[in-house]
């Protein structure tokens, strides 16, 4: 029975991932970029992490770019890391599916010491819009409705104010958009089975009529084909940065106290909506 508070599935999730990974044909150039990405980040602190953990379901494509990661915690609704036992928390492309994201990031940041790190990749808003648009206007036109074909996922905007609730220091939110090509969207679909990233939202329709899957295919390479003769596909990565609240932290300015204009750091003119 589903928990009305709950939006996605887990038992589907985690049905979807078994499959990708036990069809032997799995795609994992998606966490591969993700962990690209976090690697830079990492490269850009000037810290050496000892204590570090993972949590998420694919350590091992994150382990060969990352290197060690310490512990692996799987990405379940509580999360096995002991309170204050690591420096390093990384999240694996799994926040954009948990029903308490909040929840989440509070349980990694009271599992790092203070001014330990923790950094997540998630797929943001943008993500398959595409592909979105096109189920929602095919099943108008075949089923005379729509249905959740594609999990809604979160606006930066919106993840940024997470790691404030969740009680993170100097929080950032930022994105990198990576857009793919297929030959058809039949293709991109299958792709996202073996991912494991198939919709698990609860209230979805179980089925696909035949029809349904014919119409989205063609409104979307009626409007998303590139001059490749290809069709695109958008990921938006949003990455997520917060420290553990430490006394002897660095410290954001005050509102009003910087010493010196903007405008005169950037030797640009001051605009004024007055």
């Amino acid at each position: 029975m589903q928990n009305s508070t709950q939006l996605f599935d887990t038992n589907a999730l985690s049905l979807h991932r078994k499959r990708a990974v036990q069809s032997g044909n799995v795609a994992w150039f998606l966490h591969e970029f993700a962990a690209d990405c976090i690697h830079e980040r990492l490269q850009d602190i000037n810290r050496t992490f000892t204590k570090p953990a993972f949590v998420g379901w694919a350590p091992d494509v994150w382990q060969k770019t990352l290197g060690s990661i310490g512990t692996n915690a799987p990405d379940a609704e509580i999360i096995d890391l002991h309170q204050a036992s690591h420096d390093l928390i990384i999240n694996g492309l799994t926040l954009h599916w948990v029903n308490d994201p909040v929840g989440q990031l509070v349980q990694m940041r009271q599992a790092l010491q203070p001014d330990g790190l923790m950094v997540a990749a998630l797929f943001g808003g943008q993500t398959l819009h595409e592909l979105r648009t096109a189920f929602a206007e095919a099943e108008a036109r075949v089923e005379g409705g729509i249905s959740p074909r594609v999990a809604p996922m979160a606006e930066i905007r919106d993840l940024g104010a997470l790691l404030q609730r969740a009680g993170f220091a100097l929080p950032v939110a930022d994105s990198i958009t990576l857009n793919v090509e297929y030959d058809t969207p039949i293709h991109l679909m299958n792709d996202l089975r073996c991912m494991g990233e198939t919709n698990a939202v609860y209230g979805r329709r179980k089925t696909l009529k035949r029809e349904t899957l014919a119409m989205a295919a063609d409104v979307y390479s009626a409007n998303y084909t590139k001059t490749s003769g290809r069709i695109g596909a958008t990921f938006e990565f949003v990455f997520l940065t917060g420290w553990a609240p430490s006394a002897d932290q660095q410290k954001p300015l005050r509102p009003g106290s910087a010493q010196q204009r903007l405008a005169d750091a950037l030797g640009s003119a001051e605009y004024n909506s007055d």
